[in-house]
């Protein structure tokens, strides 16, 4: 019987390397006016370059890769290990080479792209030279794929591309967008859609404006115009038609990475309640001392805690059958539950700071609002809902009696047939 909660001594010791490094190193880099997709700033060479150098030189780069491609190809449970340090940072999947989205349109390149176009595109791509952008979604129908007007048309040796994309994150720094777009209208309805590689530099592709997410500074979310865009027909990524298959397993992935990031954020707000409950005093001692507090921080780590152990388990699930189709089930569960636990722990956090936690000096605000964006981000929670419900519905049978065969009633009665001559004995006997 395999199961078990140990972590084998030597990758403990590169977690806890990772713990120093990330809150020594990698921390501060969140407060400076720098991007973490910035990777053409001066800044980023000077201050993230060397980062970047310490962790490859730790065999910790680009983890989620197998060695042909540079990583290490760990699995999901260290992976989930991992991530828990590193979501307590904006930098720090830039830092450990494996920030989304690059991540996952790197993945699509190294199984459809061709060799031009793994070498222009895959190799600086994870060695975090160029930054990426996932064109999916669209103003008029949300990530709905069914609702998706974008065109591309074959029109000789070139696709020609007429749409409006909408979130296209991180557009603005993009060498290349992976661009959804409707290339087969009269086709079954999952397979109308195909994938193509789209350079930022292609004449009709235009940023109508980047779009920010709560308040603040100009965002990083593209509102994408593609008009007359022009590519070659080999810039189509896997079969026509394909694309709705090749974006469920890239956000299968996708999605349970965002859940492991989640437990570290999570974890950031539950340390910073404990530790103003500790701190903040009042006419009659600390907050630690009331009861309403306690119950805030005792429901806050059982949150957590159970949303951490269901992640982890999602990822052994991933590791033992190494197929997103048959943990789909499982990831929705997670993404589900992914927004609730973060939404619930933030806002604690934020509450039991008074003024402050509403300010801009402190990082609930934030979190907050990122809650409701993993309530949105790669599929909106009722979608997910509803896929879960789905997959648990199809193991049962209907039952078309008047009254259940699960009643007390109708239970008693079986029992009462299968121990029959048993109670007949004991009658008689007695």
């Amino acid at each position: 019987m395999a199961w078990d909660f140990e972590t084998e001594p030597e990758f403990q010791e590169k977690l806890d390397w990772m713990d120093a490094f990330v809150r020594d190193e990698v921390e501060p880099l969140d407060r400076i006016r720098l991007h973490p997709y910035d990777v053409k700033n001066p800044l980023y060479a000077k201050l993230v370059r060397p980062l970047q150098a310490e962790v490859k030189k730790q065999g910790l780069w680009a983890c989620h890769l197998g060695p042909d491609l540079g990583g290490q190809g760990y699995g999901q449970v260290k992976l989930g290990l991992m991530n828990e340090i590193l979501g307590r940072s904006h930098f720090a999947p830039s830092v450990f080479g494996c920030q989304a989205p690059d991540t996952g349109n790197a993945e699509i390149i190294a199984h459809y792209g061709t060799a031009a176009q793994k070498a222009k595109y895959l190799q600086p791509l994870l060695n975090n030279e160029i930054v990426s952008a996932f064109s999916m979604s669209e103003p008029t129908g949300g990530a709905d794929p069914l609702t998706f007007t974008t065109r591309a048309e074959l029109d000789g040796d070139h696709w020609v591309i007429n749409g409006e994309k909408w979130f296209s994150t991180n557009a603005k720094w993009a060498e290349f967008l992976i661009v959804m777009a409707v290339s087969d209208p009269d086709g079954p309805p999952y397979q109308r859609m195909s994938m193509f590689i789209v350079p930022c530099d292609t004449p009709g592709v235009e940023i109508v404006r980047n779009v920010g997410v709560g308040y603040g500074d100009e965002g990083s979310e593209g509102y994408m115009r593609y008009t007359n865009v022009r590519v070659p027909a080999d810039h189509l990524l896997g079969e026509r038609g394909g694309a709705f298959a090749i974006s469920q397993t890239r956000l299968g992935g996708g999605r349970i990475h965002h859940a492991m990031r989640t437990v570290g954020q999570g974890k950031r707000a539950l340390d910073l309640m404990c530790q103003r409950a500790v701190s903040r005093t009042t006419r009659d001692g600390p907050l630690s001392g009331k009861q309403a507090v306690q119950m805030m921080i005792a429901d806050a780590w059982i949150e957590l805690q159970q949303f951490r152990l269901m992640v982890l388990h999602t990822a052994w699930l991933i590791d033992k059958h190494r197929d997103y189709r048959k943990v789909r089930k499982d990831i929705a569960a997670v993404k589900v539950a992914m927004p609730r636990v973060y939404h619930s722990i933030a806002s604690k956090a934020l509450h039991l700071h008074g003024a402050l936690g509403v300010s801009n000096e402190m990082p609930f605000v934030g979190q907050v609002i990122g809650s409701f964006v993993m309530g949105i981000a790669d599929g909106p929670t009722e979608v997910h809902q509803e896929t879960l419900a789905k997959q648990l519905l199809r193991h049962y049978q209907p039952s078309n009696d008047l009254f259940p065969a699960y009643s007390l009633l109708n239970r008693r009665e079986e029992a009462l047939e299968k121990f029959a001559e048993i109670l007949a004995e004991h009658e008689e006997a007695a």
